[in-house]
């Protein structure tokens, strides 16, 4: 392989040491081990825990798992007893990135805080992915999902439209702070490339959350004093939503002055034509509530098919309501090699979502399949320097744990 050979993407060649668990952390260094990097994965003796949710075909490869960590490698030590910590800094001592999600304090009581790691490596990119941010009174607080969708004012949008706080179903923030945290690794090291060394970053959830909600919400609430209330009226309408047709559910959505003259003339309205309220954008957010009443009023008169052909025909915006399990067979998501079909060594045949990224450097591949626990514990620990006797004698303590070889 050449030195400027970047083929498999362009992070390859930086290794990241990897400590998180569940779904922030490891949908973030999926992002980057997707992009070319080595991510080794270390996990307790028992693993992640995303590894143990049903239904899975064998103990410790749930689904769940196998899609987070896809092009990482697992090393599996006991970082509480002092031999499996030493073993990690040997880790950390030829990497570029070390990651986190615990709480900081938690940290630095397990010896992984910075400090610690910068003494082993001071070129280090440290990043610890929290719940709050360290120097708030939030600082100790326990942080999932659903009590960052509560503390960001994310759940009270639903409130606005249909009466009571409601979480979105999917981890929201979990994976939006695992984005943040894969473009602060990027920046990161793009600084230390150039020369600016490493740092410690902290990329919490409330305030990545908080930053999300607001780009369009705080709108009037942008100035000082306010010019009325938090809140995108078009976003907040009770009318915005998928509407009923002939003989499924649409998205339709006019939005361009000529998108909306199209769409009156289509529908027979002309009476809206010259209505004042409708003719420029900034009129037709303050009366969005009743265009969008006007959709749901005439999308039962046509089917699916038949306002796809008029909405695709006049550049009006569209889309059918997909179900989850409609997504694999979509003629464009089939065309562009979303899903993928793999056979997993010990799991058999799967199903990948690609990264949704495209580099015209490199193709999108899955060079190591989700790691069973400590699959690769002996292999890294040899490439960190760690002699064969003491790997010996790390796994016959219990202070690491390697996977039995693959039948």
């Amino acid at each position: 392989m050449g030195k400027n050979d970047f083929s498999r993407g362009p992070l390859q060649g930086v290794r990241i040491v990897d400590l998180t668990s569940v779904v922030l952390g490891p949908y973030a260094t999926r992002i980057l081990g997707d992009m070319g990097a080595d991510v080794i994965k270390v996990e307790t003796p028992s693993g992640d825990q995303t590894r143990h949710y049903r239904p899975m075909r064998s103990d410790g490869m749930a689904g769940y798992y196998m899609n987070l960590n896809r092009n990482k490698r697992s090393v599996s030590l006991d970082l509480k007893r002092p031999e499996g910590l030493r073993a990690l800094m040997k880790l950390v001592a030829g990497a570029n990135v070390f990651v986190h999600n615990m709480r900081q304090q938690a940290a630095d009581r397990l010896g992984v805080g910075y400090a610690a790691v910068r003494e082993v490596n001071p070129e280090i990119v440290y990043c610890g992915a929290v719940g709050f941010g360290s120097t708030g009174p939030y600082a100790d607080k326990a942080a999932y999902d659903d009590v960052i969708q509560a503390g960001s004012g994310l759940a009270s949008l639903s409130a606005r439209v249909q009466g009571d706080p409601s979480y979105a179903p999917t981890v929201l923030c979990d994976k939006i702070t695992g984005q943040a945290v894969a473009y602060a690794v990027l920046g990161a090291l793009h600084q230390q490339a150039r020369g600016g060394g490493g740092q410690a970053l902290e990329v919490p959830m409330l305030e990545t959350a908080v930053e999300f909600a607001l780009v369009e919400h705080l709108h009037a609430a942008t100035f000082e004093p306010p010019l009325g209330e938090h809140g995108f009226g078009r976003v907040l309408s009770r009318y915005r939503k998928p509407f009923r047709t002939a003989d499924s559910f649409m998205c339709i959505l006019p939005y361009s002055d000529r998108n909306w003259q199209d769409f009156f003339r289509f529908t027979g309205r002309d009476d809206f034509l010259g209505d004042p309220r409708f003719t420029s954008l900034a009129d037709r957010a303050q009366h969005i509530d009743r265009l969008y009443a006007l959709v749901e009023e005439e999308a039962p008169h046509h089917t699916n098919a038949e306002w796809i052909a008029f909405c695709d025909g006049v550049s009006i915006p569209c889309m059918p309501v997909h179900a989850l399990e409609d997504l694999a067979g979509d003629a464009h998501l089939q065309a562009v090699g979303m899903f993928q079909a793999k056979v997993h060594p010990t799991e058999g045949p799967y199903r990948s979502v690609r990264s949704p990224i495209t580099f015209g450097g490199s193709k999108f591949e899955v060079r190591h399949h989700a790691p069973r626990l400590g699959e690769n514990t002996r292999e890294v620990l040899r490439e960190a320097g760690v002699s064969e006797k003491d790997i010996d004698a790390l796994v016959s303590s219990g202070s690491a744990v390697q996977a039995a070889e693959t039948p």
